[in-house]
């Protein structure tokens, strides 16, 4: 049996924890192995004055052309889950960061094939998530989206992306 999804009238925790929920279970629309939760674009779900969940959501840079797409995600998400009324805040500041990125995300990351982000002053090679090999390579600052960029395993000779500290 399928349990009702909170109303506007139930208690705003219920509420909150519908929604985050449903956030957990939205895709990104550029690494569909991670939610948005895991990548920490989902800033906070909150219950305003009014009633109305109120959802911050940041991009992962500025201009990222999957911003208006996450958008509507989120608002369907939300709609399906009946968690009532709400409204998408897009959160610029502070900047979104890949330290953001739950382990869980990582862990994702890295069974779909795309390095995760290390420390920014990290001076290790990046290893290929095939073999892991260290013997890699950066044969493009950017990747398929302007996040990652592309590496070359020189042992098994496998392109790979790198999602890079942001």
């Amino acid at each position: 049996m399928i349990a009702a999804a909170p109303a506007l009238g139930e208690p705003a925790p219920e509420r909150v924890a519908s929604a985050w929920r449903a956030l957990g279970m939205v895709e990104d629309p550029e690494i569909p192995a991670l939610s948005l939760v895991d990548l920490g674009i989902v800033r906070f779900v909150t219950t305003g004055p009014d009633g109305v969940l109120q959802v911050g959501i940041s991009p992962t840079y500025t201009g990222c052309p999957a911003t208006e797409v996450i958008r509507q995600l989120v608002e369907r998400a939300l709609e399906d889950a009946a968690v009532g009324p709400v409204a998408v805040i897009h959160v610029l500041s502070p900047a979104w960061s890949s330290e953001w990125i739950s382990s869980e995300g990582r862990r994702k990351l890295a069974a779909y094939g795309i390095v995760p982000p290390r420390d920014a002053d990290s001076s290790l090679p990046v290893a290929c998530p095939r073999c892991h090999s260290v013997d890699t390579e950066c044969i493009s600052r950017f990747g398929s989206t302007p996040c990652k960029a592309l590496h070359r395993c020189r042992q098994c000779l496998e392109p790979f992306e790198y999602f890079k500290c942001i």
